[in-house]
C-alpha cells in the first residue's frame, strides 16, 4: 500500500477486548498501520483488520488496557507495518514487533519491508533437493531436513521441544561452507524459556549468525500475530537478497493460533472447530508458504515450526491443519520421554516427505536411504513384539524375535538418544546406525544391498 499521509481521529465508538472501533472514518485501508495515543501521552501501535461503512476495526498490539473512549486519539499512518532489513540484523535480539531488546540502537535498514509479505509464487518455486545437517542423529538419519522444506515438530506440554529447537539452532549447517543463518522466533514463551534461548545462542557463539525475536507470554497476545511475519521478513531478505541459506524456527505456533482465536472471538466471528476461526488453515498457510527456494536465486528458507498439541492430541486443529500444509512432521513421544530418552522422537509417527530428494550419493551417502528403511522396518517389528510380550511374555518368542527386541532397546539407547549438547556429524550418525543394525543377523537386513552390507556390517561375536 502506498503512503498517503496521516489522518487523525478521536471518534472511538467502542473498545472490545484487543480491538478499537473507530467511527466516522473516510480514508483507511486493510492492514494499515495505526498509532494510538492514550490520555497520558503513551503511544501504542495497531493495525486495521476491517474497514467499511464509515468504521474501522483496529487491532491494538500492546492491548487496550487503560484506553478511554473520550481521551484516546487514533492516527492512521497511511502505510503498513514495516521492518528495516540489512545484514546488521545478524547477532541482534528483538521483541515480537521487531523492536530491539539488546540495548543497541534501532536497526538501520537498506530498506523497510512490509512484514505481511506473500507466499512464494508456485511457478517460481524450485524443488528442495539439498541436505541440512542438524547434528541430531534421528533427524539427519531418518527424517532428513532439506533446504526449502517446511518440517514441523509436534510436541506436548512438558516435552523438551524447546531444548531440541535450541540444539538445532546451534548446530544446523549446510554442506559446502555456504552462508548459513538462523532466524529464531519465540512466540508467547515464558521468561525462563526466553532467557534459555538467548543464552543458548550466545554461549555457543551461534548468535553471530542468528536473529532472535522474543514475544513473551505476558506480552499482549495480539503481538503474536505479527512475530512470525516480522521474522520471515528478515529471513526473506537474507535468503533472496543476500543469497544465504536460512533456517527459520517458530515456537510455539499453538500460541499463535490461540491469539488468532482471541481476535476472532472479539470480532464475534462464527467459530470453527474448537473455537478457532474458519480461516485458520488459510492464515497458517500465509506463514508456512513463505518458505522454499526461488528459481534463479541461490538462497533458501527452511522452516521448522514447533507446535505443542493440547492433551497430546495430534488431531487438534493446529497440528492437523499444519500437517496438510507442510512436508512431513517430527512427533515427540511422552513414553520415550518418561524412559529418559532425548530427543524422544516417535520415528514411526514421523515423516520427512522430501527426504528422498535430499539424500544419496554426492549429498549424504549412497547407503542412506537403505539404512533408514531398515531402521524403520526393524524398529516397527520391535514395537509389535513389545506389545506381544505384554500378552504372552518372552517365553513364547523365537530366538529371532528376541533379537528384534534387543534391537529396539539398543536403537533407543544408542541411536535415538543423544545429549542436548552433542553434535553428531553425518559419519557418526551412520556409524551408530550400522552398529545398531549389527544386533540383527545379516540375513535380516533385507532392505540393504549386499555390497553395502559387506562394507559396513559389523559382525558380532
Amino acid at each position: 500500500m502506498s503512503a498517503r499521509g496521516t489522518v487523525e481521529y478521536t471518534s472511538i465508538g467502542e473498545i472490545r477486548g484487543p480491538l478499537l472501533i473507530v467511527e466516522g472514518v473516510s480514508k483507511a485501508a486493510y492492514d494499515e498501520l495505526v498509532e494510538i495515543e492514550t490520555g497520558t501521552g503513551e503511544k501504542r501501535l495497531g493495525r486495521i483488520i476491517e474497514v467499511g461503512l464509515g468504521k474501522a476495526v483496529v487491532q491494538v498490539f500492546e492491548g487496550t488496557t487503560d484506553l478511554s473512549l473520550t481521551t484516546t486519539k487514533v492516527k492512521f499512518l497511511g502505510k503498513t507495518l514495516e521492518f528495516p532489513v540489512s545484514l546488521e540484523l545478524l547477532g541482534r535480539v528483538f521483541d515480537g514487533l521487531g523492536r530491539p531488546l539488546d540495548g543497541l540502537p534501532d536497526p538501520i535498514g537498506v530498506e523497510s519491508r512490509d512484514v505481511n509479505g506473500a507466499a512464494i509464487n508456485p511457478y517460481m518455486r524450485d524443488y528442495p533437493t539439498d541436505f541440512i545437517q542438524t547434528g541430531v542423529s534421528v533427524i539427519d538419519g531418518m527424517l532428513t531436513l532439506v533446504r526449502g522444506q517446511k518440517l514441523p515438530l509436534f510436541s506436548g506440554a512438558g516435552l523438551p521441544h524447546n531444548m531440541l529447537a535450541a540444539q538445532i539452532a546451534r548446530q544446523a549447517t549446510v554442506r559446502g561452507g555456504e552462508e548459513f543463518a538462523v532466524v529464531f522466533a519465540a512466540i508467547g514463551v515464558r521468561h525462563d524459556e526466553a532467557i534459555f534461548f538467548r543464552r543458548s545462542l550466545e554461549e555457543s557463539g551461534a548468535i553471530k549468525r542468528s536473529i532472535l525475536f522474543l514475544n513473551l507470554a505476558d506480552d499482549p497476545a495480539i503481538e503474536r500475530i505479527v512475530t512470525p511475519r516480522v521474522a520471515l521478513t528478515a529471513a526473506e531478505y537474507l535468503a533472496f537478497e543476500q543469497d544465504m541459506h536460512v533456517l527459520v524456527i517458530l515456537t510455539d505456533m499453538t500460541n499463535y493460533a490461540e491469539a488468532l482465536r482471541e481476535i476472532s472471538s472479539a470480532r464475534e466471528e462464527v467459530p470453527g472447530r474448537k473455537g478457532y476461526p474458519g480461516y485458520l488453515y488459510t492464515d497458517l498457510a500465509t506463514i508456512y508458504e513463505r518458505a522454499g527456494r526461488i528459481r534463479g536465486k541461490k538462497g533458501s528458507i527452511t522452516q521448522l515450526p514447533i507446535l505443542s498439541m493440547p492433551s497430546d492430541d495430534i488431531t487438534h486443529p493446529v497440528p492437523d491443519l499444519t500437517g496438510y500444509i507442510t512436508e512431513g512432521q517430527v512427533v515427540l513421544d511422552r513414553d520415550l520421554h518418561r524412559k529418559g530418552i532425548y530427543p524422544p522422537v516417535n520415528v514411526l509417527m514421523s515423516l520427512s516427505r522430501l527426504m528422498k530428494d535430499g539424500i544419496g550419493e554426492g549429498k549424504t551417502r549412497s547407503d542412506h536411504a537403505e539404512v533408514s528403511n531398515q531402521l524403520y522396518d526393524a524398529y516397527a517389528r520391535a514395537q509389535e513384539l513389545r506389545a506381544l510380550v505384554e500378552i504372552v511374555g518372552k517365553a513364547g518368542l523365537s530366538p529371532i524375535d528376541l533379537k528384534y527386541l534387543e534391537f529396539g532397546d539398543v536403537f533407543e539407547r544408542k541411536f535415538l538418544s543423544q545429549g542436548p549438547y552433542e553434535n553428531r556429524d553425518l559419519e557418526k550418525t551412520f556409524e551408530l546406525a550400522w552398529e545398531v543394525l549389527s544386533v540383527l543377523p545379516e540375513h535380516e537386513l533385507t532392505k540393504i544391498k549386499t555390497h553395502h552390507i559387506k562394507r559396513y556390517y559389523k559382525r558380532r561375536g
